[in-house]
């Protein structure tokens, strides 16, 4: 039998149903609609904020750390230019009568070359050797009157001031000889030089003079008149920036490339480095200091010409197994210490990777691409795309580098991945943890 609902519970159902009528009203469904609206607008902009808010992974290429051969060089340009060379200047100031040999003519070792006007020379010989003669003479007579003194004196009959005057006179008169032949000497050696040689084998590299003109013999100015080379020993003497300098050694190794003979390669030796430098554009912001380095070129080539524009690598060392890098992989960031130094009031906080900043200067840094297990919030892909990698900025210790390559003395372990581009992720992109994207078709091969 059917049982008649309980007063208390009728009493319910007739409240609900009450309440039930009220929201239905026009003006309460009006609210509620209201409500579902402003709920949905926040939850859109929720969802932006998150979107918004993702890691976008960086693009790079990447490669792999290798062992392999580096070699240092120091690079600079220089003339080539012949070990030993003679500029060939008067001694006596003359017109030139006779040139008798031009450019490129070999010569040997007193070979006359140059003929001077000899007119005044040879009238100045004529007259040291005339002041000769008579100088001579007189001493001659003097002597002689120097012995009949002398004998007078001994027979009393001339006396002793005579005889002191007679020796004075005999000296004065071989004093006169010997200035008089010195003289000469000097006239007849002015004669001499109106005729230049040779004085040594090689080849004439420049005449700088013609017949006709004058050569100053002047010792407080230099004319020259021609060059001599001895072209069986070459040499590039080449600039060495201040900073590179310190690198080279006597004996190094050098490559060398001329200007003009392309196809050729030459090996050469360090032989000289300046003690002293040369500095051009002094107190402007163009100074550049110098050091002049000589290299010996091994080897000759018969179209070596004096002058010719020559670019030297000086090999400064060599690392037959080292750990190498692509130069452009290595930037510079400040350095990241873990989390757990909190007290260090030196540190400034890095949200974005949960380390500290510290206020140093900045070391060398190369970012080591690290497998996704290691990033927990690849997994979950709240803050970036699933399945991203990620880098840690490594510091390294540099050794030597080469054109192309550092080498790593501390930091890295062969077989390694590291970035090796783009130059703007690594110079300014990229941080400790950052997420990155490979780039498939730049890739470098070695992954």
């Amino acid at each position: 039998m059917r049982k008649s609902p309980s007063p208390g519970w009728h009493f319910s159902w007739e409240f609900y149903k009450g309440r039930i009528r009220h929201f239905m009203k026009k003006k309460n469904i009006r609210k509620i609609i209201i409500l579902l609206i402003v709920v949905i607008i926040i939850g859109v902009v929720v969802v932006a904020n998150k979107s918004k808010n993702r890691v976008k992974p960086i693009e790079v290429q990447t490669e792999k750390v290798k062992k392999e051969r580096i070699v240092q060089t120091v690079n600079a340009s220089g003339s080539l230019i012949p070990k030993t060379q003679v500029k060939i200047s008067a001694n006596v100031s003359a017109r030139i009568m006779n040139i008798t040999v031009k450019q490129g003519d070999r010569v040997t070792a007193g070979q006359l070359l140059v003929e001077l006007d000899k007119t005044q020379y040879e009238a100045a010989y004529e007259r040291a050797l005339s002041v000769v003669q008579s100088g001579i003479a007189n001493r001659k007579k003097v002597s002689s009157e120097l012995k009949r003194i002398q004998q007078l004196y001994e027979a009393n009959l001339a006396s002793e001031a005579e005889l002191e005057a007679a020796i004075a006179q005999t000296e004065i008169a071989e004093s006169q000889v010997v200035q008089s032949e010195a003289a000469l000497k000097q006239a007849k050696d002015d004669l001499n030089k109106t005729s230049i040689r040779a004085p040594m084998s090689g080849i004439v590299t420049s005449v700088n003079k013609e017949v006709g003109e004058i050569a100053l013999g002047s010792v407080f100015q230099e004319d020259v008149i021609m060059i001599i080379s001895d072209m069986s020993k070459m040499e590039v003497r080449a600039e060495v920036d201040e900073t590179d300098v310190v690198s080279v050694s006597l004996g190094d190794t050098a490559l060398i490339e001329i200007d003009a003979l392309p196809d050729t390669s030459y090996k050469g030796i360090v032989s000289e480095i300046a003690h002293s430098a040369t500095t051009t554009g002094q107190g402007t912001q163009e100074q550049v200091t110098n050091f002049e380095v000589e290299i010996s070129v091994i080897g000759q080539d018969a179209r070596f010409r004096p002058g010719m524009s020559a670019t030297v690598d000086i090999i400064t060392d060599v690392r037959d197994s080292a750990v190498v890098i692509p130069i452009q992989a290595l930037t510079v960031r400040t350095p990241v210490s873990p989390e757990s130094d909190k007290n260090d009031s030196s540190k400034v906080s890095d949200a974005d990777t949960g380390f500290k900043r510290l206020k140093s200067d900045v070391v060398d840094v190369v970012f080591v691409l690290q497998p996704i297990k290691d990033n927990p919030e690849a997994k979950s892909g709240l803050f970036a795309p699933k399945h991203y990698p990620i880098v840690e900025q490594r510091e390294v210790k540099v050794g030597i580098s080469s054109d192309t390559k550092f080498e790593i003395i501390e930091g890295l372990r062969p077989g390694e991945e590291i970035v090796v581009g783009s130059y703007k992720a690594i110079s300014k992109e990229l941080n400790h943890k950052s997420a990155i994207k490979l780039s498939d078709d730049k890739r470098k091969k070695g992954e």
